[in-house]
């Protein structure tokens, strides 16, 4: 028998629900495409609903709202690098900010991580929202992983310093595109700003001791 039953509104139907394993996967597909072409100011969750072929009421029961669905689709697009936070805290300490910056810059460098990135990031240049959402989750997910197994004071300060330091340099090179910065060999960047990052995760800074 056909259930006839209406829908509520905001919450969908079980069967609405379990539409498979992919489901999540398409919306955040979408919600790339939306933030990328739209801009986050623009990106509604409908018009993410709409390009994934489901109800918007199943994009709220995945992702709750816009902000929640953006940080879902940065974490998405940065997967690899918070995959790979653990393993960067191990090796000597003094050489952690080279390990993280040629990390990450390593997976910028590579097309097949950049696409979604690029598609994510380009909706943070102009919206303080997105871009607050994405340098948390860099600090949040990242970072401060790493500095807790470092075991260093002050851990979030230091985390949110180095992923400032981060995220501002790959979007000036990947997003913005600004010269020089955009055509310098990968190398000569890691080396200009590992040590920085090294001292925002390991120096002193100015806390009294």
């Amino acid at each position: 028998m056909t259930d006839t039953a209406p829908r509520r509104r905001g919450r969908p139907p079980r069967a609405g629900v379990d539409q498979g394993p992919g489901t999540r996967d398409l919306i955040l597909e979408a919600a790339r495409q939306e933030f990328s072409e739209r801009g986050y100011a623009k990106a509604s969750v409908r018009g993410i609903a709409k390009i994934a072929g489901v109800d918007s009421a199943l994009v709220h029961h995945y992702f709750g709202t816009k902000d929640q669905v953006f940080e879902a689709a940065v974490a998405g697009a940065f997967a690899p690098a918070i995959i790979g936070a653990d393993a960067l805290a191990a090796g000597p300490l003094d050489a952690v900010g080279e390990r993280l910056t040629r990390f990450v810059f390593g997976i910028w460098e590579n097309p097949a991580t950049r696409a979604p990135l690029l598609a994510i990031v380009r909706s943070a240049v102009n919206h303080d929202a997105a871009a607050a959402v994405f340098r948390r989750l860099v600090a949040a997910h990242l970072l401060s992983r790493i500095v807790r197994q470092l075991d260093l004071p002050d851990g979030e300060l230091r985390a949110e310093l180095a992923a400032a330091q981060l995220v501002g340099a790959a979007m000036l090179r990947y997003v913005i595109k600004v010269e020089p910065l955009a055509s310098v060999p990968v190398d000569e960047i890691i080396t200009r700003v590992a040590p920085v990052v090294q001292g925002h995760l390991t120096g002193s800074g100015g806390a009294a001791t």
